[in-house]
């Protein structure tokens, strides 16, 4: 398979227009997924985001699932890679408004995936906090819209391979998530994730492990909370739709053991058919 494979509105092709919307102003969602031996992993839960997505900015999404299924009948049937599916408004004039018949642009992009060498779904991995903080807007909290500049600033903090991923709170100094990933702890044996009702991204795989832990009667916090709660946090770990689970084993310095909750979600991850 190819680096990268296009398509765009069910047709390869590699170029899209200059005035489409997405690239003048980022009005337009995306969904990053796992392809696994052809199929789409947590399908129905990206298409429920990217759904809400549009829906909250405006686009268009009469015809959409359709049209988005049978361009996914492009993808190779016998393949595992990432797709990364992308909905812009569409070709527009200058000027924020929206026009007044969007031409929806439908885009994916098929790779190969990426090779994890050292294993950190089995050994963990080493996380710093970012200096970045995320603007708080309700409107645009949960989904996952095309402007991404603070996940961008917040990566370009740390250089290396010490740090796997980097924890980002909100402007006001809350817990939120990681730059390409969400965030659960475990706190006097219950498993605890930030809210994200104000912003951050509401990944399918944080879902998914919601619904995981709700399955298993475990008990769940969901809720807003400070830095300083990991200083005597039992085990932290970070997850989103291509890595599934990944142990955090230090928070510069502060180190956790790859803890029973963690693994118990991990293999409840692997049994069941996501």
């Amino acid at each position: 398979m190819a680096d990268l494979t296009t398509w765009l509105n069910g047709v390869p092709n590699e170029s899209i227009t200059i005035s489409d919307r997405g690239l003048s102003y980022g009005h337009g969602v995306f969904e990053t997924i796992l392809l696994k031996e052809g199929g789409l992993t947590l399908w129905p839960l990206h298409l429920q985001r990217l759904m809400l997505g549009c829906v909250r900015l405006g686009i268009p999404t009469e015809g959409l699932e359709s049209a988005l299924e049978s361009d996914l009948l492009s993808l190779p049937s016998d393949h595992s890679g990432i797709v990364k599916l992308i909905i812009t408004c569409g070709p527009g004039g200058r000027g924020y408004a929206t026009p007044d018949n969007p031409q929806v642009s439908r885009i994916i992009q098929l790779s190969p995936l990426p090779d994890y060498a050292e294993h950190p779904a089995q050994n963990g991995i080493a996380v710093c906090h970012c200096s970045t903080r995320l603007a708080i807007q309700p409107l645009l909290a949960g989904i996952k819209h095309l402007n991404r500049l603070e996940q961008v600033l917040a990566r370009a903090e740390w250089q290396g391979s010490i740090y796997r991923e980097g924890i980002v709170c909100s402007m006001e100094g809350e817990l939120i998530e990681a730059t390409m990933s969400n965030l659960f702890f475990v706190r006097n044996g219950e498993l605890c994730t930030p809210d994200l009702s104000r912003c951050g991204v509401a990944g399918v795989m944080r879902a998914r492990i919601l619904q995981i832990a709700q399955q298993n009667r475990m008990t769940v916090n969901v809720g807003r909370y400070w830095p300083r709660v990991l200083d005597d946090a039992e085990e932290v770990f970070i997850c989103n739709s291509l890595i599934g689970i990944w142990p955090v084993t230090s928070v510069e310095g502060r180190e956790y053991p790859l803890g029973t909750v963690t693994r118990r979600l991990q293999n409840e991850l692997e049994k069941s058919a996501f």
